[in-house]
């Protein structure tokens, strides 16, 4: 008898984690993405920086799903569904038929109708993005070393980051500390520490989904570090020489943007009721409205917690998503009633720089300093893939707290 058939769009943390809760089904499984890799993507603005290399973060699909002897992986970019004949379209031409559909895409960036601005302002969600980043970071000090003229010099040495979410945050207070510590020594003409990083937010706080308190130790925390801090604030214009600011026009040729996400628009294909950034209106167990065989995880729907709030697009929503469509399949296939999605917030953290972060776990357990920051060290080592990328992490972390030095900083592809 043919086994049912489950296809999963994304290899990211709910596309994972669905197929590992289907691990011991009795179905096939066919796991796509356009990648052949997995991504941790917390780090994703450690490799954008140069602290730390692709391969510390990734691991191939099939090796993390090596031992599921039910599920197999191909790359592709899935450029059609088709919800009626339950198909699926590999780059144009290749169908692939499923009983159940999990589509867990993702999101990328979104630019508010101004998508010609993507050019000189990049954003973070992959591998190649975080790679053009730190290519253009650090291709902006070489230019200033050539520079012949004070008023060049600093606009090479300005780097603007659009957004004040966890992504704007960290980069600012990473980028900055490379600046003013790791190059320091490296250049003769430029002092590196004359860099300026100013961090746009169109709101009135930075890190706005965490509490006002340490919302205010963030502040506090990337000023006292040297970011250029701009609230309440945006962004009208983004060219290759410059960037308004308010009313103020900023030389820059380095802008980073982390501001706002959109989802996939493989969602479109699904015809199902949309919100405005493009996430899907799914039921309570992240099926589709009037297609219980398709769900949809993590950041391409919108799902609400307990208290109403909306679930936030971090790397728990996804893992729990993916496994509650998974376990729901599983569910379906033993003709047991499915659950509803519950998501559980295990706490939200951000770190700025050496010994600063902020951490709320929950209840009464906000704190930020020192506790927080190797807190959020062990919980990030913990979660990567793979002893070996957990053990070269830890080392590259160790020799950067005790030298300063960031260690993959090459300029590959493009320069800005």
């Amino acid at each position: 008898m043919k086994r049912p058939r489950v296809v999963i769009i994304g290899g990211g943390f709910g596309g994972v984690a669905a197929a590992q809760r289907l691990r011991t089904a009795a179905a096939e499984v066919l796991v796509i993405d356009r990648h052949n890799h997995f991504v941790f993507q917390p780090l994703l603005y450690q490799v954008a920086s140069g602290s730390l290399a692709p391969s510390d973060i990734a691991v191939p699909i099939r090796w993390y799903l090596r031992k599921q002897a039910n599920t197999s992986v191909i790359l592709g970019n899935v450029t059609a569904i088709d919800p009626d004949a339950r198909t699926v379209t590999v780059d144009g031409e290749r169908v692939e038929p499923y009983d159940f559909l999990v589509v867990a895409a993702g999101s990328r960036h979104s630019y508010f109708g101004r998508d010609h601005w993507e050019a000189n302002a990049p954003g973070l969600k992959s591998v190649e993005d975080a790679l053009n980043i730190r290519s253009r970071f650090l291709y902006a000090f070489e230019q200033a070393e050539l520079a012949t003229d004070a008023a060049a010099r600093a606009a090479w040495q300005t780097i603007v980051i659009v957004g004040g979410g966890p992504t704007g945050a960290e980069l600012a207070g990473i980028m900055v500390t490379i600046a003013h510590k790791a190059l320091r020594p490296e250049f003769r003409v430029i002092d590196t520490i004359n860099t300026r990083v100013i961090l746009v937010e169109g709101g009135a706080r930075v890190l706005p989904g965490m509490p006002e308190e340490l919302s205010a130790r963030a502040l506090e925390d990337l000023r006292g570090m040297g970011v250029e801090v701009r609230l309440n604030t945006l962004v009208s214009e983004i060219d290759e020489h410059s960037v308004r600011i308010g009313d103020e026009v900023v030389a820059t040729h380095t802008v980073i943007w982390a501001a706002g996400n959109v989802a996939s628009p493989l969602a479109r294909f699904l015809g199902a009721p949309l919100d405005n950034a493009g996430r899907v209106l799914v039921e309570p167990d992240l099926s589709v409205p009037g297609r219980p065989e398709v769900f949809v995880v993590g950041d391409m729907a919108v799902t609400s917690q307990r208290d109403g709030r909306p679930v936030p697009g971090v790397a728990q929503g996804g893992i729990q998503g993916g496994a509650c469509a998974g376990d729901n399949i599983v569910r379906s296939l033993e003709r047991r009633e499915r659950r509803p999605f519950r998501y559980l917030n295990k706490g939200d953290m951000a770190t700025l720089g050496r010994h600063r972060a902020v951490a709320d776990l929950g209840g009464n357990l906000r704190f930020g300093g020192a506790v927080a920051w190797l807190l959020w060290l062990f919980i990030h080592i913990a979660y990567l893939a793979g002893f070996r990328n957990r053990l070269v992490v830890l080392v590259h972390w160790a020799w950067e707290y005790f030298t300063w030095e960031r260690g993959v900083r090459l300029i590959l592809g493009n320069r800005g």
